[in-house]
């Protein structure tokens, strides 16, 4: 584990989940479905810095594995063999993009779209600052939940959202004033935090995982 995945650029880091779930339809045999698998985990091994979020995404995606497995047994003849083949492929579709995603910097994603896609930078300024606030709510979800147990009251689901709901349409509206009183709507020229650079390993990574999204159409094409 080497932590790499904290220090790439926003956009390498969706590029892996795109390359994963491209890839993924190929995967029909199961020697095919355990060497794909077996390439993502490996990729993640030496990528993450720790287990414990790739370990949060996998126990989320065994629902969707689950769920496919079983509908492919139940409708396809039956066959364990087709049904573990569905559910490992929904684990490359699912597993790698959202290890990879979690470690995106979103304050970052703005500046990467629109200097290295071209992205229109109202657009992606308007992105960026929504998905902080998407961020920015599941702390305050924990900072409502310690405040809670701090007063001795029981931790509530419901009161919590409604509170939770309030908070975020206040946060929404001083954002929306910050970035009015900034001219963003009426701006023609914008400057960017940071400059959007490509190091050597965002160019190795996602080279890399095109390579994996590869593999599976390659064994196909050998006849595995």
């Amino acid at each position: 584990m080497t932590g790499l995945l904290t220090r790439l650029n926003p956009l390498v880091l969706i590029g892996i989940g795109v390359a994963a779930a491209l890839g993924s339809p190929a995967i029909r045999t199961l020697p095919i479905a355990v060497v794909a698998v077996s390439l993502w985990v490996l990729a993640a091994v030496l990528t993450v810095p720790s287990w414990k979020y790739p370990a949060v995404c996998l126990l989320l995606v065994l629902i969707p594995m689950a769920s496919v497995a079983w509908s492919t047994w139940l409708l396809g003849g039956r066959d364990a063999e087709v049904a573990l083949v569905a559910g490992l492929r929904t684990f490359v579709l699912a597993w790698p993009g959202a290890v990879a995603v979690g470690y995106v910097d979103v304050a970052r994603l703005g500046d990467y779209l629109a200097q290295s896609l071209k992205v229109p930078g109202r657009f992606a300024a308007a992105l960026s600052a929504a998905l902080q606030r998407v961020s920015g709510s599941w702390r305050t979800w924990h900072d409502l939940e310690r405040t809670r147990r701090a007063r001795g009251l029981k931790v509530r689901p419901w009161s919590m959202a409604f509170a939770l709901l309030v908070h975020t349409i206040r946060e929404a509206t001083r954002t929306s004033i910050a970035m009015d009183a900034r001219g963003f709507a009426t701006a023609h020229r914008r400057t960017w935090a940071e400059a959007a650079t490509w190091s050597r390993a965002d160019v190795g990574v996602l080279v890399g995982a095109v390579i994996l999204a590869l593999v599976p159409a390659g064994m196909r094409l050998m006849g595995l």
